[in-house]
């Protein structure tokens, strides 16, 4: 049985649709052949991201996504993932897209990074971005 949640840490984020994007979410994590257990995820501040960057990863910077997998074995997923709903509103400002499908792209980021796939060289961001772009799609047509 799996189970998603989606929690505010100190900026609150009103979800649309929850029901629909955790039932896609699983739905991935099916596409991806793997088999997700729990996953939760945190809406927060650039500032409160920065500090689990510093504390838990030794970076001093911004970023949209902090993705922590806390799975005890390879056969089931545990996850923990972290976004800045303050980068995630600029990145969507300066993609020029909505703010829904770069929130979107986000969380979808972060599962996949959870099944395995990596964004640190062009090859692996590429695959990402397509991936990404995938289940966009795919989301798209399913609502």
């Amino acid at each position: 049985m799996q189970t998603i949640h989606f929690r505010n840490a100190d900026k609150t984020f009103l979800f649309p649709n929850k029901t629909v994007i955790k039932k896609f979410i699983g739905l991935l994590f099916k596409e991806e052949k793997k088999v997700l257990t729990e996953l939760t995820y945190v809406f927060c501040s650039d500032e409160f991201l920065l500090e689990i960057n510093r504390n838990y990863l030794q970076h001093d910077f911004y970023t949209d996504i902090i993705t922590f997998d806390l799975s005890e074995t390879q056969h089931e997923i545990i996850g923990e993932i972290y976004i800045s709903l303050d980068r995630i509103k600029e990145n969507a400002e300066e993609l020029e897209t909505s703010l829904k499908e770069e929130t979107l792209r986000v969380l979808f980021h972060g599962a996949l990074h959870l099944c395995g796939y990596k964004d640190k060289t062009k090859s692996q961001i590429a695959i990402m971005r397509k991936k990404e772009e995938q289940y966009l799609q795919l989301y798209e047509k399913s609502v």
